[in-house]
């Protein structure tokens, strides 16, 4: 057989310090998700009150007191970057902690989960409820757990599409019938693709249809902090251990109760070594220090822990400098070095243990990845502090190029678009002080006497004038002449030039 079918996972409930990490941030992240396009941020009467929004209508991304617009994307692909660079620095640092802790699949396969516990039972009774014929009570269980499912994909998708309309209104048109058939339609897909992702895809989205586990694979090394299994302390492991020490056996601290293989979310065994499945979300430790507690054992038979700090030490705790960390399960059990030695050597280097793992963390790699990510941060914190207010283009016409007219006089034609970026209406000084001697002609505006007029400008908005601007004949030298439009605020705030060409015929034409 090429494939084999899917053995379906039932992941234990565990507890611990890790597992409540994990509460803590599905939490957060869900509350973020659900609440944020509800968030009011006041940027006065000409401007959504809405903190983030994606305004695809008017082409406009506001973040709370940030407004990007389309000319701005950079803004944006920016901060893409530094989401990219944040994924590798966390990657290279701690592992997967990205795909064990925040990753969308896995927090809302968590909260599928709960759902899941809340009305089947834990792991042994789901299973006997798979396994059980379908009654009446097996019916209604699975029909609810599959409606809340239903309803949480639902909810997913309406706070998906928050973010691109005004949140309360939209909600109102979505229960009366008002919404565009695009918004029905989105909530449907989302709500399909979490109900089929977080309630029956789960693992295998990540192990069959993320990239992400691949390409992590390729930034991990040995300085890189995953969870291991410490084979050194745990093997020979048997479900016997306290029988054959009494009798002066060699055994490990692994009873081989396999809890940690029962909470795992991705069905794998952490004593087999790495795995591109481990998702690093440590819920393994939580149940392996809990059966350690009980059995009045050390904690940390499994840890967090770097490849080369363990490697490294170990060496000097056996006194084998080819010693690998799964270098146990391959010897010949007549050879095995006592796990008691060992740990008790391994206690005594414990302090260089933390030593060599800080030292890992801390490394040129990361530390290159930080300075980028800071430095890209840095620079769109300064450019999103120095921009201005105020943005001007000015286009000449292309047919005619130049008009004489009766006098002799040469009159050429702009469009001139001024976007005024704050939430309220704005009056603009446009005027040409370099071009000597000529006069601007602009219908429908304040005149500041020849050379300049005032132009209003909604707020928030982009306005494009047509306006014509003629220089004298006697001023009028041969060729093109290069100038400026100045474009200034009435009381002076924000300015900006723009650079502009008088065309003028050549002699003799």
């Amino acid at each position: 057989m090429l494939y084999k079918a899917r053995t379906k996972i039932h992941p234990k409930r565990a507890k611990g310090f890790f597992r409540t990490l994990k509460w803590w941030i599905m939490g957060i992240t869900l509350g973020i998700y659900y609440l944020t396009p509800w968030i009011r941020w006041d940027r006065g009467s000409f401007a959504p009150d809405q903190a983030v929004l994606v305004d695809v209508a008017n082409r406009r991304f506001y973040f709370f007191f940030i407004e990007i617009w389309p000319h701005e994307f950079f803004y944006v692909a920016g901060m893409l970057v530094m989401a990219g660079i944040g994924l590798f620095l966390v990657t290279s640092s701690l592992g997967r902690a990205w795909c064990g802790y925040a990753c969308p699949q896995t927090v809302w396969v968590d909260l599928f989960l709960v759902v899941e516990r809340a009305i089947e039972g834990d792991r042994n009774a789901r299973i006997k409820l798979d396994k059980a014929p379908w009654t009446r009570d097996k019916f209604f269980k699975r029909t609810l757990k599959h409606i809340i499912w239903v309803l949480i994909g639902i909810l997913t998708g309406g706070a998906w599409i928050f973010y691109f309309a005004d949140a309360p209104t939209l909600l109102v048109d979505i229960f009366t019938g008002n919404a565009h058939y695009v918004a029905y339609a989105t909530v449907a897909i989302m709500t399909a693709a979490t109900y089929v992702f977080g309630g029956h895809l789960r693992e295998q989205v990540c192990e069959y249809m993320c990239p992400w586990p691949r390409i992590q694979a390729a930034m991990l090394d040995e300085h890189s902090l995953i969870v291991t299994y410490n084979d050194w302390r745990g093997e020979p492991r048997s479900r016997h251990a306290k029988k054959l020490k009494k009798e002066g056996k060699i055994s490990g601290d692994c009873v081989d109760c396999n809890a940690c293989v029962a909470v795992c979310p991705m069905g794998i065994d952490i004593r087999d070594g790495q795995q591109h499945e481990c998702i690093t979300c440590a819920l393994c430790i939580d149940a392996c220090d809990g059966v350690m507690e009980t059995l009045g054992l050390e904690k940390g038979l499994i840890a967090y822990a770097t490849l080369n700090a363990y490697e490294s030490n170990m060496a000097l705790a056996t006194g084998d400098p080819n010693f690998t960390l799964y270098g146990i399960r391959d010897q010949d059990k007549s050879k095995l070095i006592d796990p008691t030695k060992i740990r008790n050597k391994m206690g005594e280097l414990s302090d260089k243990i933390i030593e060599t793992t800080l030292k890992s963390i801390f490394r040129l790699r990361t530390i290159i990845y930080a300075s980028i990510y800071a430095l890209i941060g840095l620079a769109l914190i300064i450019t999103l502090a120095m921009r201005s207010t105020l943005d001007a283009k000015v286009s000449h016409d292309r047919q005619p190029q130049f008009v004489v007219l009766s006098d002799g006089s040469i009159r050429n034609g702009y469009t001139i678009r001024i976007l005024n970026k704050q939430g309220e209406p704005r009056r603009f000084k446009v005027s040409i002080p370099e071009l000597e001697g000529a006069t601007i002609q602009a219908q429908n505006h304040e005149m500041l006497g020849d050379n300049a007029f005032i132009m209003e400008v909604p707020a928030d908005k982009l306005k494009a004038e047509k306006l014509f601007v003629i220089l004298p004949k006697e001023l009028a030298k041969n060729g093109r002449k290069n100038f400026h439009f100045e474009v200034v605020t009435e009381n002076g705030e924000d300015r900006t030039s723009v650079e502009a060409q008088f065309e003028v015929p050549h002699k003799g034409k």
